[in-house]
């Protein structure tokens, strides 16, 4: 994470100290280097395998992150344009109702591949624009929490699932010449079910959860 962070800085300060001349306003590409805040949810939506005994009111909740983010943008027309991210986001879910404090998953790596279609709205100076796309969460180096494994868990498994997400956001150029600042937030749809097995490989518990992060981001961009 602090290899990451490392990056965008310099990537910050590389777009800031490029010469006037090198942009273009006007240009079809956009690049954003952006500090971004992830506030999942977590909630449980479903238990679908119970061999544990796990409370029917149980509860969980993933915690809140701040990653480092790359957008690049392919502008089709002045307002219609199309937009990538690149992030990773680690987290862990805690129980809350019923099973308050229990430490459910750890070391949740994810990377969320989205890719929107956006319109951009003419407002004189500023640039607002909306947008919306699908969106997959890949999941890395998922590890059931220390609850889970005193409950004989030795690993966990989150899958892969198509949702999708809505945005909005403000573009505010500081120049002529490409460079400006922009906000952006996202509101994600996604679920993901879990799957927790024993050291024979057997499944001893599965719950579905709502993950619906609001993915809030502030930065700098070049466009060329």
């Amino acid at each position: 994470m602090k290899k990451l962070t490392i990056a965008a800085a310099l990537a910050t300060a590389t777009m800031l100290a490029t010469p006037a001349h090198a942009g273009n306003a006007e240009g079809k590409f956009q690049v954003k280097v952006m500090a971004t805040g992830v506030l999942p949810d977590g909630k449980i939506d479903k238990i679908n395998i119970n061999a544990v005994g796990l409370p029917a009111t149980s509860q969980t909740k993933a915690n809140d992150n701040v990653v480092p983010t790359l957008a690049v943008e392919y502008f089709a027309t002045p307002n219609f344009s199309v937009e990538t991210i690149c992030c990773f986001t680690q987290h862990h879910v805690t129980g809350t109702a019923g099973i308050a404090g229990a430490d459910v998953a750890q070391h949740v790596l994810i990377l969320p591949a989205t890719v929107t279609l956006k319109y951009h709205l003419n407002a004189g100076a500023i640039k607002p624009y909306v947008g919306v796309g699908p969106s997959v969460f890949f999941y890395f180096d998922e590890k059931p929490g220390a609850t889970a494994k005193a409950l004989g868990a030795t690993s966990l498994k989150m899958d892969n699932k198509l949702g999708v997400a809505l945005q909005a956001g403000v573009d505010v150029p500081i120049n002529d010449s490409g460079l400006g600042i922009s906000l952006d937030a996202k509101k994600y749809f996604m679920k993901t079910t879990t799957h927790f097995y024993t050291a024979a490989g057997v499944e001893a518990l599965s719950t579905t959860h709502k993950l619906d992060p609001w993915v809030i981001s502030g930065g700098v961009y070049a466009r060329f």
